[in-house]
């Protein structure tokens, strides 16, 4: 019970998940786990009580790691001992107050998660403000464009006063528009067709060496504007209360682009050179400050470096088949250029962030590489007009509270001897910083201790793989310490601008799992260990030439099951599995069948969205990814969760899906009758009105509190949109053994295996000797 309140806890103070809360004591016991060990952390997490130190960190001389409450004091020599290191080390004069009774913030032992205010770097006291660059595509039909053009005066009135703001539009070509020029809109013009180095790009807009030096402002001796002097942003970036007007009246003026589209082919589209020509005018205006560039594309790239599809229509977008026979001409090339444009971007501090809406492919499986390295936000739509795309992106500007944006975030992990990093899965970049606690396998962004994150907001969590460097001889037993210890130290600037560093020290205990395999067993967390599995699955599919998921995933869960089971050899009836392991099968199971692993149905644009979004988000959202969570209303009952099983289905009851991409309301048939003929607006009928509003309520709910919103859908038994529901629920009743089930209940049309089947193949298997 402890170590259920433990792991309830220490999500919320720390915002980490394990896969084991015990760790194995050497590489062999490691590897008998079967489930990696891993740790889930959202570096700034939801908790704003987090106790906050006005100044700066206390380390240890030898390895770095900050004074936390599992150092050993000395309070009359006034020596701390590191637990990482044994260094000791003393305290510095300013803590000669120091006593039993009298011990700093960073000792308490409830606070392992503390947060240090440093003074900032930037010369200028006040910090900088946020700056917003809009990259927006103007090959789209008249009705798209009036969409994107409202949500974007609507975005540009909630920014704040002071945060800049730059302009892009670009179709065959790409329009750099001078915002600073108000008596007449000027633009400054680049062909779509040819990749542009940085220079050049800058020595177009006047902002290279030579035309700093003659530019405008120079030559009126102009004061410093915003706080970058010298820099030229003054032209292409001004204050939003500045340019609000301008920028309003330019985009009533902006028309779909004009160039001539023969029949039969795709309009020109030069996504990536507009992209390019934004990081370096932010790359030159404003290096290291909290910038994004915000993306709305409404189609593929069919022009210049990025280019995703030829421009003949008959000539469709890569599919995955393309993809794994190696047969997508142009998919290589566009990662290749998107992969340089991560790096330059990273090395700027700059973020981008992808808001794709078209019934099409825009090249997201493409662009991936460069919102994911740099903490970018992605959302993918079917219009601009839709809900999804609307609410998400309105979000995005409605203050700091809705998402807590925080920008420049490094974060480095200390760990115990005999412990290694094989690396993050998640929106950051490796710093390529060596050390002695580098593993020599990588999985995602690895060979190093420390990652940049250009942006991160309250749910940004990453997932870092451990490996155990000891063997049997290292460690003999009854020498070594019980105890393990691991330390992330976030840094990062606030909303507001203040630059703070996060400090969460954890403390497990090693096992000798031979001796200890219950203690083992009950630190299991099959939630986050189902995550945990999802992503390094994910990431074998992209990485891994002809990776088969499906039986990678099922001989996992076998050798799992064989090795945490009860059973009698060859006695599959005599199996039963610990609770601490009960739930994992079923989200094997509910895994095998979800779109991260079949993605037949979906194209690699979908694909690549629900991967990198599976990838950031909370160990409890992605659970919701791959098992989704299903709750019932009826008049007989309180809402309460229902098996995610077509059994579920009843006709007089209302059911809630929650499969985080989308949310369902589903109505049996008897509820949808009854509403079609309005008994909920009788007086008489409260009960009814009540039992309709109920899913409604909860699922706004829901949908409040995500990001990229979901996409809501109300459905009715037999109607076309069931489907939402039908393609989650397990298959108990097929065609196959229709006449076996009560009658009125649902079917699926399926092939596929139920869970009950699958539970019997899986016991078979499993106790086989």
């Amino acid at each position: 019970m402890a170590m259920e309140m433990a792991k309830a806890d220490l999500e919320g103070i720390d915002g980490v998940r394990m896969t084991w809360n015990v760790w194995p004591r050497t590489k062999v016991e490691a590897s008998k786990c079967v489930i990696p060990i891993a740790v889930s952390i959202s570096p700034i997490g939801r908790h704003a009580d987090i106790p906050t130190l006005p100044y700066a960190p206390l380390r240890c001389k030898s390895c770095a790691v900050v004074l936390n409450p599992f150092c050993r004091v000395d309070f009359t020599a006034k020596i701390w001992i590191c637990p990482f290191c044994f260094q000791r080390n003393h305290f510095p004069p300013h803590y000669n107050a120091i006593s039993e009774s009298n011990v700093p913030g960073e000792l308490y032992p409830q606070y392992t998660t503390i947060q240090y205010s440093l003074p900032s770097s930037v010369s200028d006291p006040s910090s900088p403000p946020p700056v917003y660059v809009f990259v927006l595509d103007t090959c789209m039909i008249e009705e798209e464009m009036g969409f994107v053009k409202s949500a974007l005066k609507r975005a540009v009135g909630l920014l704040p006063d002071n945060a800049l703001v730059g302009f892009i539009s670009f179709g065959t070509q790409v329009h750099v528009h001078e915002l600073g020029f108000s008596e007449m809109s000027k633009v400054y013009i680049f062909r779509g067709s040819k990749e542009n180095s940085k220079d050049q790009v800058l020595d177009q807009l006047g902002l290279g060496i030579s035309g700093r030096r003659a530019g405008p402002a120079a030559a009126n001796g102009a004061p410093v504007q915003n706080g970058f002097p010298n820099s030229g942003a003054n032209r292409f970036l001004l204050p939003a209360s500045d340019c609000e007007y301008t920028l309003n009246s330019l985009l009533d003026e902006l028309q779909t682009d004009q160039w001539p589209v023969p029949p039969g082919n795709r309009a020109l589209r030069c996504t990536g050179v507009a992209l390019s020509v934004a990081a370096s005018l932010l790359g030159a205006c404003l290096p290291g400050t909290s910038a994004r560039i915000i993306a709305l594309v409404g189609g593929p790239c069919t022009e210049g470096p990025g280019t995703i599809v030829s421009k003949d229509l008959s000539e469709p977008a890569r599919s995955h088949k393309d993809l794994d026979k190696d047969a997508a001409p142009y998919f290589q090339k566009a990662v290749k250029f998107y992969d340089n444009l991560s790096k330059q971007l990273v090395s700027q501090g700059h973020v981008l962030d992808l808001f794709a809406s078209a019934l099409d492919q825009v090249g997201v499986a493409e662009m991936k590489v460069a919102v994911e390295r740099t903490g970018g936000l992605v959302v993918l739509a079917e219009s601009f007009g839709h809900p999804v795309f609307k609410n998400s992106f309105k979000r995005l500007f409605e203050g700091e509270q809705s998402l807590g944006l925080s920008f420049n975030g490094t974060l480095e992990i200390n760990c115990s001897k005999d412990i290694k990093i094989q690396g993050i899965i998640g929106p950051c970049t490796s710093l390529e910083k060596k050390g002695p606690a580098v593993a020599d396998t990588v999985i995602g962004q690895g060979n190093t201790t420390s990652w940049k994150m250009c942006s991160l907001d309250k749910d940004t969590c990453l997932t870092v793989y451990f490996d155990i460097s000891s063997s049997e001889h290292s460690n003999p037993p009854g020498t070594s310490n019980p105890q393990l210890y691991l330390q992330f130290l976030t840094s990062y600037q606030n909303p507001e601008g203040k630059l703070l560093l996060r400090v969460t020290t954890l403390s497990r205990r090693w096992v000798d799992s031979v001796v200890g395999s219950e203690e083992l067993v009950q630190g299991f967390d099959q939630e986050t260990a189902a995550v945990v599995m999802a992503r390094l699955c994910s990431q074998k599919m992209e990485w891994e030439e002809g990776f088969d998921a499906t039986r990678w995933l099922d001989r996992n869960l076998i050798r799992l099951c064989s090795k945490f089971g009860d059973y009698r050899k060859d006695d599959p009836a005599s199996f039963t599995l610990n609770p601490c392991f009960s739930l994992f099968p079923q989200f094997m199971f509910n895994l095998r069948r979800s779109q991260f692993v079949q993605v037949f149905n979906n194209s690699p644009d979908e694909t690549a969205y629900f991967r990198m979004l599976l990838n950031r988000e909370s160990i409890s959202n992605a659970a919701v990814m791959i098992q989704p969570s299903l709750i019932s209303y009826s008049f007989n009952s309180p809402p309460s969760p229902a098996l995610l099983d077509v059994a579920s289905i009843s006709a007089d009851c209302i059911l809630l899906l929650d499969s985080y991409f989308s949310v369902v309301i589903f109505h049996g048939m008897t509820i949808a009758q009854w509403r079609n003929m309005g008994y909920q607006n009788d007086p008489q009928h409260q009960l009814f009105a009540q039992l309709l509003q109920a899913p409604e309520d909860d699922a706004q709910i829901i949908i409040r509190e995500r990001f990229p919103v979901p996409r809501l859908v109300v459905c009715d038994q037999h109607g076309s949109q069931a489907r939402f529901l039908l393609a989650k629920l397990n298959p108990s009743a097929t065609y196959n053994n229709a006449n076996e089930m009560a009658a009125g209940s649902d079917v699926i049309f399926t092939d596929d295996v139920s869970l009950q089947v699958f539970f019997e193949h899986l016991q078979k298997l499993a106790v086989q000797s």
